[in-house]
């Protein structure tokens, strides 16, 4: 039997160390950070070339961060994501990426997304600590708290909605704040459904705040939040010309079609893969871009 050289053995280590690792920043979940660019879409600096770069920069700053947390999280949770369907087949979970590893490369992503985020704007670094603060706290305990829980995540949304406005000088609107904190508890209380959902029994065994869930609850506050935020986008947009009212038809399609994929398509664990996974949702949400983009940047030279 031939012996593989020490070199190649070394080399197909590195390769699977390093896939591992990629697959553990979870680059699909980074289209949350696109939170980040709301703040330069809406206030009408897009073709400023400098903020545009500038907000790019934050949004990648922001995906660092994201990886990072993720990596704390996973190493956290590696025991009770070995209980999950899904989760038990993630790098650290398995046993792909070591501990060690991971540890090591969340602490480097953490500290080049914060020194990268204060030496970009002190008040985007600001949030840029904040949201990593959050992240820690919830990773340490506060993912046990619920409602808490949910209410977490959301703010960990706004503070990207935040972190992107102090890059364009702009004041985010109330309306704007608001919306996005109700759009993420709609995805974080679906989130938990489908937890209690995929896991049935073993639910709790897999996160410990499920105990204090149940589907009746849960439907109950995804209805209540799925409402509030139509409301509110809508009131947004009634003070934003004439045209972007008729953008609610969007949002009201979106927001239905991700109810039904919920209900009778068995998802909402992860929103970022029915985003690219559904073809109607992914259309939805392009062309809901397209026509903002054209209300607010093109309407007025035609």
């Amino acid at each position: 039997m031939a012996v593989q050289p020490s070199t190649t053995r070394n080399a197909s280590l590195t390769t699977h160390w390093t896939g591992a690792l990629l697959i553990a920043l979870r680059p699909l979940d980074w289209i949350k950070n696109l939170f980040v660019l709301a703040p330069l879409l809406f206030s009408g600096h897009l073709s400023t070339f400098t903020l545009v770069v500038k907000s790019l920069s934050g949004f990648t700053l922001f995906c660092i961060l994201s990886s990072g947390s993720y990596l704390l999280n996973d190493l956290m949770d590696r025991k009770e994501d070995q209980r999950h369907p899904g989760k038990a087949l993630r790098p650290i979970a398995s046993g792909q990426l070591s501990v060690s590893q991971a540890g090591i490369a969340a602490m480097v992503l953490t500290l080049i997304g914060l020194v990268g985020a204060l030496e970009l704007d002190f008040r985007f670094g600001m949030a840029a600590l904040l949201f990593t603060l959050l992240h820690l706290g919830y990773s340490l305990g506060l993912k046990d708290r619920v409602i808490l829980d949910v209410l977490l995540i959301a703010t960990g949304f706004v503070l990207r909605v935040l972190g992107g406005a102090a890059l364009v000088a702009a004041a985010p609107s109330a309306w704007i704040i608001l919306c996005t904190v109700l759009l993420s508890l709609f995805l974080g209380f679906s989130k938990r459904r489908h937890e209690l959902v995929v896991l049935g029994e073993e639910a709790v065994a897999h996160r410990k705040v499920l105990m204090q869930y149940s589907l009746t609850f849960l439907d109950q506050m995804i209805a209540a939040v799925l409402s509030a935020t139509i409301v509110s986008y809508a009131m947004y947009t009634i003070n934003n010309g004439p045209y972007q009212i008729y953008s609610v038809l969007f949002v009201l399609y979106g927001m239905f079609r991700y109810l039904y994929l919920i209900h009778h398509r068995g998802q909402g664990g992860r929103a970022a893969e029915s985003f690219f996974a559904d073809r109607p949702l992914f259309i939805t949400v392009v062309g809901w871009a397209l026509f903002m983009l054209w209300d607010i940047y093109l309407r007025g030279m035609a």
